[in-house]
């Protein structure tokens, strides 16, 4: 009978992963290993060496590593389940000129359904992840929440905010009350040097070279010539040139728009039916209001009135405080300072100091 239960920890044969099941281990807990399959690499159509969480090497660094500790191993397909969601909505999104999220969505809608699914068959009381961020309780409301891990560097708490209750009350998140050093060296003294200096990739793994525009060329057959042949505008409407097709810009993008125009230039809107893209100034890319849809609150069952929040709209954003206004599951975020390029499709997450309490996906952006 282990000292504190049992444990699915989620392996992808990196550094985080590693540390969590060992640590886990020590501690007293049973674990059991998982490592996903999510995608076919092959089916990316790219070129270069298979890398990330789903190639084979990594899969089969994590099964050693189990092995090595006399921990039990399973390897868990879920590529239809991923692709069909994940993979759709993120083409699904740049086609209807936004830009997608999947870490969240994957996250939010198949990895910890995924992982509690089979921890309830392997009869795991807990899962655990190797994501720097730290879940507490809220003894006035019973809810579980997020909350920043120690290493604000290595936070991943944005990402995070789409965990249902049901699914924080049973997560475990060992690297939260570290900092990444720390876990270095943690390796080097479990004797894993290798994977210490090993480098850590920041790609979709879906998309293993970063070229998410190739990657829709390859899975929208005859894309380019639907989209290609678009104008380049002015908010006024003036024509400034052609565009490749609209899917391929972003909000906020500068480089590779390959239009000289003597200034630096900026995307500020995309306009799917007319395949437009706007372009303008940096400070036109500037609001001070915006729209959040699908909101799934942790910390709070509804959001105080009028709450003033510290709010993110990416992934490395240091944040701005904003008013918030719930209306159902939408809230009107109405920023203290403007902010730069609000991008639809992006997750915007609310902190109460390091608290998450809660997130949704940004809709619209506007002027108050």
């Amino acid at each position: 009978m282990s000292k504190h239960g049992k444990v699915l920890v989620a392996m992808s044969g990196g550094i985080d992963s590693t540390v969590t099941a060992i640590m886990l281990r020590e501690q007293g807990y049973e674990v059991v290993g998982i490592t996903m399959k999510t995608w076919d690499y092959e089916s990316s159509k790219v070129n270069g060496k298979e890398t990330g969480c789903c190639s084979l090497d990594s899969i089969n660094d994590a099964r050693a590593i189990a092995v090595e500790h006399g921990i039990h191993h399973f390897i868990l397909d879920i590529r239809d389940e991923f692709g069909d969601f994940v993979i759709d909505n993120f083409v699904d999104e740049y086609l209807a000129g936004r830009t997608p999220n999947p870490c969240v969505l994957c996250n939010t809608h198949i990895k910890w359904e995924a992982l509690l699914k089979r921890a309830d068959k392997l009869d795991c009381e807990f899962i655990a992840t190797g994501h720097y961020a730290q879940r507490n309780f809220n003894e006035d409301n019973g809810r579980h929440f997020i909350s920043r891990g120690k290493d604000l560097n290595k936070d991943q708490s944005y990402v995070l905010w789409g965990l249902a209750q049901k699914n924080l009350a049973r997560t475990l998140f060992p690297m939260g009350q570290f900092h990444k050093t720390q876990i270095k060296q943690m390796a080097v003294d479990m004797g894993y040097i290798d994977l210490a200096k090993k480098s850590e990739s920041y790609e979709i793994c879906f998309v293993p070279d970063n070229d998410y525009r190739q990657f829709l060329r390859n899975r929208v057959e005859g894309l380019e010539e639907r989209v290609d042949g678009g104008n380049f505008v002015l908010a006024d409407g003036t024509v400034l040139g052609q565009h490749k097709g609209y899917p391929f810009y972003t909000i906020g993008q500068r480089k590779g728009l390959e239009i000289a125009l003597g200034e630096p230039m900026y995307v500020t809107e995309i306009h799917p039916d007319s395949n437009t893209v706007v372009l303008g100034r940096k400070e036109e890319l500037e609001r001070n209001g915006m729209w959040v849809r699908k909101l799934s609150l942790q910390k709070y069952d509804s959001i105080p009135e009028n709450m003033e929040a510290l709010t993110k709209i990416r992934y490395k954003d240091a944040g701005a405080m904003a008013h918030l206004h719930q209306d159902n599951d939408r809230v009107k975020v109405e920023f203290n300072t403007k902010v730069n390029a609000i991008a639809p499709g992006q997750s915007a997450v609310f902190y109460e100091g390091d608290d998450v309490i809660g997130g949704g996906w940004i809709e619209s952006s506007f002027e108050v």
